[in-house]
């Protein structure tokens, strides 16, 4: 029989779109997928099939970008959640750091305020509920979360017990994954960043 130990929560961020690519903040503008990022996708098909995951809960922001690399990766059942939706940039949407920053100096999505959209308590407490939702299938499934950059770095902070801020420690490329998991019952992060790219 499976015990806690053997759990994991996978993240997996879309592939790269062309706003990505420019890194622009793309909240909940629904940009597709460039050939590039289509590509990125399909390539974490292999590097997910290579963690062995057990019979996983797939579930998946609501943007496109993250549906079509849900399947593009071959993961199969995917059910759409809400919560699993990008950070709400608000008047921000489709600024860079640059451009905000000239009015806004030092300001970054972890530590600054963001006008007409989530505060970082309203995303806190989002990624909350998207950990709490899949605790029930471990450890007997793991779980595969798609989604974005900014949310999946909160999720990662939450997981880890630490304030949303510190989702500022974790970057996170396009298709990329993040293993999350548990040592001696404790929640940890067993691997980071992985991309295909890092893996031949």
């Amino acid at each position: 029989m499976s015990g806690i130990d053997d759990a994991r929560v996978v993240l997996l961020r879309h592939g790269e779109t062309a706003w990505s690519k420019l890194r622009r903040h793309t909240g909940r503008t629904d940009v597709p997928l460039t050939e590039s990022g289509e590509e990125q996708a399909v390539a974490a098909g292999p590097l997910l099939a290579e963690l062995g995951l057990r019979d996983p809960l797939v579930r998946t922001s609501p943007r496109r970008r993250a549906v079509h690399t849900a399947e593009l990766a071959g993961l199969k059942g995917a059910v759409v959640d809400e919560d699993l939706a990008e950070w709400d940039y608000g008047d921000y949407e489709g600024a860079t750091t640059p451009q905000i920053r000239e009015q806004a100096p030092d300001w970054t999505i972890f530590t600054g305020a963001v006008p007409g959209g989530e505060s970082a308590e309203q995303v806190g407490a989002r990624a909350d509920r998207v950990l709490a939702s899949v605790a029930a299938v471990l450890p007997e499934r793991d779980a595969v979360l798609v989604g974005h950059g900014h949310f999946s770095r909160v999720l990662i902070a939450r997981w880890a017990e630490l304030a949303v801020r510190e989702g500022r420690r974790f970057a996170m490329s396009t298709a990329a994954a993040s293993v999350l998991g548990y040592e001696h019952g404790g929640r940890t992060i067993l691997a980071h960043n992985l991309t295909a790219r890092t893996q031949g």
